[in-house]
C-alpha cells in the first residue's frame, strides 16, 4: 500500500508528463520514472502500468491535433500512418525484451534513454527552425518508427518522447511532428498494454492515479504548443531529465 505523498507525487508526474507529451513530445517518460523510483513494481509492471496510460493520452492528443488541423495534412497523415504501422511490429518485440531485463538493467536502460532524449531535445532547441515543410522518405520513417516502438515497449513510453525530437532532427516542423507522434502513441500503447496484460504486469489503480492527471496535462500541453513559446519548459525538461538519469541508474 502506498502513502498519500507517493500518490500525490505520481499524480504530479502524470500531469507534467501529459503536458510534455503534447507540448514538447518528451514527457511520457515522467510517469515511468515515477513508477520506477517511487514504487516497488517490477520492471515489467512499471512498463505495463505506464504504457497503459498512454492509450487515452494518445487518443486525446490525436483528437486535439486533428482539431487544430495538423493531422488533416496529407504528408503528416502519411507519416503518422507509417509510424503506427511499424508500432504493430516493434512494440511486441520491446515487451518481450522487457521480460529479460533485470531491475538494475532496467534502471540503466531508462537512464541512458533519458539522457539521450535530453540531448535530442537540446539539439532541437539549438537548431534554427526550418521554414519549409519537410517529411522524410518512407524508409526513414519506417526505420525510425520500428526503433522507437521497440524502445517504447521495453520501458513503457508512448512514442512521442523519442519520435518528436527525431522527426524534428529530420526537419519535420514541430507541430506536424507532435501530431504524427500522437497517432503512433495510440498503437504503441494499445499493443503494449495487450502484451503486458498477458503477463499480468499492469497495476490498474496506479495507472489511474497517473493517467487521469496525465489526460489533463495533454490538453494543457496542446494549448501551450500552439499558443506560447516553450523555451523555458524545454530547458526545464532537459535539466530534469539529466538530473534524474544518475539516480535511475543507481536506483536500479
Amino acid at each position: 500500500m502506498i502513502g498519500l505523498p507517493t500518490i500525490l507525487a505520481l499524480a504530479l508526474l502524470g500531469l507534467a508528463g501529459g503536458i510534455g507529451i503534447t507540448a514538447l513530445g518528451p514527457g511520457g517518460v515522467l510517469p515511468t520514472i515515477g513508477l520506477f523510483a517511487l514504487t516497488t513494481l517490477t520492471p515489467a509492471e512499471v512498463a505495463g502500468t505506464a504504457i497503459a496510460t498512454h492509450i487515452a493520452t494518445g487518443a486525446l492528443g490525436t483528437a486535439a491535433y486533428t482539431r487544430s488541423g495538423q493531422l488533416r495534412e496529407p504528408e503528416t497523415r502519411r507519416t503518422a500512418l507509417l509510424l503506427a504501422g511499424t508500432a504493430v511490429l516493434g512494440t511486441p518485440i520491446g515487451v518481450q525484451l522487457n521480460t529479460l531485463v533485470s531491475q538494475r538493467a532496467f534502471g540503466i536502460v531508462l537512464a541512458v534513454l533519458v539522457t539521450a532524449v535530453a540531448g535530442l531535445v537540446w539539439f532541437r532547441e539549438r537548431r534554427t527552425p526550418t521554414r519549409t515543410r519537410a517529411h522524410p522518405p518512407v524508409a526513414a520513417v519506417v526505420a525510425l518508427g520500428l526503433a522507437v516502438a521497440i524502445a517504447s515497449g521495453i520501458v513503457g513510453i508512448g512514442g512521442p518522447m523519442l519520435t518528436v525530437p527525431l522527426l524534428i532532427a529530420l526537419r519535420v516542423p514541430v507541430l506536424e511532428a507532435l501530431a504524427a507522434a500522437q497517432a503512433q502513441s495510440i498503437v504503441i500503447a494499445s499493443v503494449g498494454t495487450i502484451g503486458y496484460l498477458a503477463h499480468g504486469a499492469i497495476d490498474w489503480p496506479l495507472a489511474a492515479i497517473v493517467g487521469v492527471p496525465e489526460l489533463l496535462g495533454v490538453l494543457l500541453g496542446w494549448k501551450i504548443a500552439r499558443a506560447l513559446p516553450t523555451r523555458t519548459l524545454t530547458y526545464a525538461l532537459i535539466i530534469t531529465l539529466l538530473a534524474l538519469a544518475p539516480y535511475l541508474a543507481l536506483h536500479g
